[in-house]
């Protein structure tokens, strides 16, 4: 099986473990799906290295990871109210919810999955650059990181790494030839509900 055909049925497990839950969620007789949810951690954690895969792929990786930690946290809420009853009246509102992954973020770390993608919001991505061309997989990390915000903040995605590639390379060149750095630092940020790439001389 390939990655691209793993990651398919990553996701397929993903889709089946959310719908298996709203129904163990809404039936008292209904026992938990810790078989399928096993399934998904296992292949979460088989590619959390991201060695095996290109740059689509673990930039496709990163955001069912991210989805499976949002889900992950919330059913645990969830299941904890289902043991112990209700004891606030927000609890209530949350046992009847639908995972809405835009309005939660996951309050623990799930073990194995990406760093990356369970990284809490607000926190900027900071990337030092000397060489564009040298440090290809930096520039990845920083458009995954411009990319994954921007979807989150519902503006326009960057369009091709390529195109972003050669913004980095003519940037970099620009800001070392004007202020005579040895690095440039981007910085990836969310201001006013608005992501901001900045780029700026490091010494």
């Amino acid at each position: 099986m390939t990655v691209d055909e793993e990651l398919d049925l990553l996701a397929a497990h993903l889709r089946r473990l959310k719908i298996e839950y709203e129904i163990y969620f809404s039936n008292p007789q209904k026992k938990a799906p810790t078989d399928l949810e096993w399934k998904v951690l296992t292949l979460l954690r088989k590619f959390n290295d991201g060695n095996r895969m290109g740059f689509a792929q673990r930039f496709r990786y990163n955001q069912i990871a991210q989805r499976y930690a949002i889900y992950s946290d919330l059913w645990r809420k969830k299941s904890r109210i289902r043991e112990e009853g209700y004891r606030r009246p927000q609890d209530a509102l949350l046992s009847v919810q639908g995972v809405r992954p835009e309005q939660h973020e996951p309050e623990h770390k799930v073990h194995g999955v990406s760093q990356a993608a369970a990284a809490q919001e607000g926190q900027p991505f900071i990337m030092h650059c000397a060489d564009p061309d040298g440090e290809s997989e930096d520039v990845e990390r920083l458009f995954v990181a411009l990319s994954a915000a921007k979807e989150k903040t519902g503006e326009k995605v960057p369009g091709s790494l390529a195109s972003f590639k050669s913004f980095v390379q003519k940037k970099t060149i620009e800001i070392r030839k004007q202020h005579g750095c040895a690095k440039v630092e981007y910085k990836v940020e969310v201001q006013d509900g608005k992501v901001r790439l900045r780029a700026k001389a490091k010494p």
